[in-house]
């Protein structure tokens, strides 16, 4: 193959490419024409105008955006078939002014020869071409020979593969869809049954995030009236991660697709910053599920204890027995806020039960109901006995009730960690499950009723209907509304608490998943709660396990000694095959200069590689870091605890202090097998200790 053959080979494809953009363009027109159309329908001047209107506009902007998302590269393979024929792959489908295919969407089943075909199975395939594009320029081809026995004599065979040159590329601030260069047994994951839940393992470097991402979209192109009508959720571990992987799914065509952090999945709540460790680990374990209906269904602080008032001179009163009698009936029909509006009818049908005196019982029930209304000291009894409780103010009282609900299922340390770390006005993100829990627990409270016309229906319901039918009738109409997804994808999912599986679990009740993990990775310190926590939160859906066993990140030189810090903490580590070498090891500092030596090697990687460079330290000593290397390559450094480098990869990474690393938390080996395995091409440590090194 000579240059002028290849320069050939690239105008040809351009020309192709060029076509397609032209359709592209021309499909965009009538898009925004059909927008303008939509619109003016709108002035017909009556509701059927405006329905129309509206769906005309949402359908169009819809496909507009799609256009607009999958501009960059759109055109990125291309098939000779044995019959002759070609076919074109690209991120989302072109027809030309015929209907005829011009450009196959990379979700058809048509399409998954260009991932599945091998030389062992060409699947009709004669060679594979991916085509490396800027913008919508052809910069070069690299191609496949499948079936050589049947290629022509002249057919052109052009580079060295399209995997390892997109592996060489520079990192950035952003995941970049690797949909030209998805490999067998990550198209196999992708296009997994919808049903059920999708096991995605592996280690560290298999692209185990970007196979789940390119499976939202194939998803949401199979079945789209499914998926896009009751919503895909994504969750991942920080909103650095989510910044990080936000262009995947628009640069294949989909925008309708729901990101959150695992701090940010409950409406209305955000949280970035991590707890301690021993309050995390506390605050995420399934007790606390315990603890938190025992405070939901507890008086609130300060409630009154017992009532007296009365009635035609005749005393009446509640003890404080009687309340908590009360109280249990009215928690046996629901949660706390749900029947809240029947707490009225509870207290007077209690008191009118007292009542004895002739003349009041002449008056009849509804003259007692109306003068007790009347009188503010019931009224005010009522409301400071029985008040609405909002999710987050019950949270708040948890550290100064946590000795009366948990002494039996936390210890006294475990208790003294959540009081002494508690931040009432900001929430960590392992609180974010808590007041989800809450929410669930204390329910809604059920619109507004008219007393006068409604309360004597409600004693009667509320004392001689049958508890079924009461319980029945509060649940329908005042049950708390879960979010609820189609389909729930979940990133570093060992990572996850018990608690944070339920409050996930929740929003996805009648959803399919795709579950993303690798146990070696776990910050979880007791990784068979995780596990348990999310078999419970599937459900018996059906399970479709994939392992991932490429390692296309990391050189084999920083592999091999993150590879060895995984086997000291864990039995049995999942560990993947790294594909390529860089015959540059891993260096490592001792010394009691840090803060010097770490600017020197910072310099060196920066030197080394184009890309960005991760500095890690121990959470403590982030916020020193971030101060002291401010001015150096804002655009290409980035400063982070171990935690916070989860999903991400870089061109190189320097990790300060790898034994406080360790040292941090239970999951302390893990948290740095993680940050090693973050590096792509180069990988530096500096410590005053290398205690971790001589342990490995």
């Amino acid at each position: 193959m000579t240059e002028a053959e290849e320069r050939a080979e690239i105008a040809a494809e351009q020309a192709y490419v060029d076509v397609v953009y032209q359709r592209l363009d021309a499909s965009a027109v009538t898009a925004r024409s059909l927008v303008a159309e939509g619109m003016a329908r709108g002035h017909i001047g009556h509701e059927g105008g405006l329905v129309e209107r509206d769906a005309m506009v949402y359908q169009a902007n819809r496909r507009l955006a799609s256009l607009d998302a999958a501009h960059e590269g759109l055109v990125f393979g291309r098939l000779d078939l044995l019959d002759g024929g070609r076919r074109y792959i690209g991120r989302i489908g072109v027809r030309d002014e015929d209907r005829e295919i011009l450009l196959m969407d990379w979700r058809a089943p048509a399409a998954s020869a260009f991932y599945r075909a091998t030389a062992q199975q060409p699947h009709g395939v004669v060679r594979r071409r991916v085509l490396r594009s800027r913008a919508d320029r052809v910069i070069g081809v690299e191609d496949d020979l499948l079936d050589a026995d049947n290629a022509p004599g002249d057919m052109v065979v052009i580079g060295e593969g399209a995997l390892l040159a997109s592996l060489s590329r520079a990192r950035d601030d952003q995941m970049h869809s690797v949909v030209a260069t998805i490999q067998a047994e990550q198209d196999e994951a992708i296009r997994a049954p919808s049903r059920g839940a999708t096991i995605i393992t592996g280690g560290p470097g298999t692209g185990k995030t970007v196979v789940a991402l390119h499976r939202a979209a194939y998803l949401l192109y199979t079945d789209r009236r499914r998926f896009e009508t009751g919503g895909v959720l994504v969750v991942g571990p920080s909103s650095v991660f989510m910044n990080y992987i936000d262009r995947v799914l628009p640069s294949l065509g989909e925008t309708a697709v729901t990101l959150r952090a695992i701090g940010d999945v409950v409406d209305g709540i955000r949280a970035s910053e991590h707890d301690v460790p021993a309050a995390a680990a506390v605050k995420g374990s399934e007790q606390m599920a315990t603890l938190l209906r025992r405070l939901a269904r507890s008086p609130m602080p300060g409630a009154p204890r017992e009532y007296t008032g009365f009635y035609r001179d005749q005393r009446l009163h509640l003890s404080n027995r009687d309340l908590r009698r009360i109280g249990r009936r009215l928690l046996s029909r629901g949660s706390r806020n749900q029947v809240f509006r029947q707490v009225p009818a509870a207290l007077l049908a209690a008191l009118w039960s007292q009542v004895t005196a002739e003349r009041a019982l002449e008056k009849g029930e509804d003259a007692f109901i109306e003068e007790l209304l009347g009188d503010h000291r019931f009224v005010d009894f009522v409301e400071s006995w029985w008040p609405e409780v909002d999710a987050v103010e019950a949270w708040r009282t948890l550290p100064q009730r946590i000795a009366e609900l948990a002494g039996d299922v936390l210890t006294a340390e475990e208790m003294a960690v959540v009081r002494d770390t508690w931040s009432p006005d900001a929430p960590r993100i392992e609180d974010v499950p808590l007041i989800d829990e809450l929410r669930h627990l204390l329910g809604e409270v059920p619109p507004e009723i008219d007393l006068d016309a409604g309360l004597p229906k409600q004693l009667m319901s509320f004392e001689r209907r049958e508890r079924d039918e009461a319980e029945e009738r509060l649940r329908t109409t005042s049950s708390i509304e879960d979010d609820s997804y189609a389909h729930l994808l979940v990133d570093e999912a060992q990572d996850l608490s018990p608690m944070q599986w339920r409050m996930l679990g929740r929003r996805a009740r009648l959803a399919s998943w795709t579950i993303v993990g690798d146990a070696a990775q776990s910050s979880w310190p007791r990784p068979h709660e995780t596990i348990a926590a999310r078999d419970a939160a599937i459900g018996n859906k059906p399970l479709h396990h994939f392992r991932l066993s490429k390692n296309y990140r990391n050189s084999a030189e920083i592999y091999d000694l993150a590879a060895r810090v995984a086997q000291r903490t864990i039995d049995d580590p999942d560990l993947a095959e790294a594909v390529r070498r860089t015959d540059v090891e891993p260096r490592h500092e001792v010394t009691d200069r840090v803060e010097e030596r770490s600017r020197e090697l910072l310099d060196w990687l920066l030197d080394q590689i184009e890309g960005t460079v991760a500095v890690v330290a121990a959470q403590r000593d982030v916020e020193h870091w971030r101060r002291s290397l401010a001015d150096v390559a804002p655009d290409r450094v980035r400063v982070l605890d171990g935690l916070a480098t989860k999903g991400l990869e870089f061109d190189g990474v320097l990790v300060s202090e790898p034994d406080a690393i360790v040292a941090e938390s239970a999951a302390g080996w893990r948290t740095l097998y993680v940050v090693l395995t973050r590096a792509t091409s180069r990988l530096a440590t500096v410590g005053t200790t290398q205690r971790w090194l001589q342990e490995v």
